[in-house]
């Protein structure tokens, strides 16, 4: 026997190093696809039970009118909305287009000059309001990612569970060869 002949393994030592590789990378592909298939469904029910827990339907000026908020396509249609009315009462304009303080306004309109002759500021309420616009958008916003990240863990648990299944046919078969 030369040296080459025996640092070479034989035919069934490969043909089991081979098999249990694909028998440890089918049964890991399964176990992990399962569990990503369960999170997966998990994810997308408790982002649907927190969404119908909250009872929000969508105004009738929405996109999706007068539904409730459950799926992603009526979170986006009440965060669209909530948009479209937030601008509609800042004159189209965003937060951080707005003036933090304005002159405080009499009942004709006219601004309130203080004791010492100078105008009198307050804090712009449109302005705090887009706060709460932003964290109801935002809310919704993380409800739509929730639903996306749900579908791809399910879809990519198939596919595990599917690879699975096929190292451990390529294993059976090979064994038989």
């Amino acid at each position: 026997m030369t040296a080459t002949e025996t640092r070479r393994p034989s035919v069934v030592q490969s043909k089991g190093r081979t098999s249990r590789i694909l028998a440890i990378a089918g049964i890991m592909a399964m176990v992990v696809g399962v569990g990503s298939f369960a999170g997966g469904v998990f994810g997308a029910w408790y982002t649907y039970d927190q969404a119908v827990a909250q009872n929000v339907v969508t105004p009738d000026d929405a996109a999706i009118a007068e539904t409730g908020v459950r799926g992603p396509f009526t979170m986006w249609a009440q965060s669209d909305i909530i948009t479209q009315h937030q601008l509609e009462s800042t004159d189209g304009l965003y937060y951080a287009e707005m003036d933090r303080m304005i002159p405080q306004l009499d009942e004709s309109g006219q601004p309130v000059v203080g004791d010492d002759g100078a105008v009198v500021m307050v804090p712009n309420e449109a302005r705090a309001s887009w706060l709460n616009a932003t964290v109801l958008t935002t809310a919704l916003g993380l409800g739509i990612v929730s639903y996306a990240l749900s579908a791809f863990a399910i879809v990519a648990g198939l596919t595990l569970v599917v690879a699975g299944y096929a190292f451990l046919h390529i294993r059976r078969r090979a064994l038989i060869l």
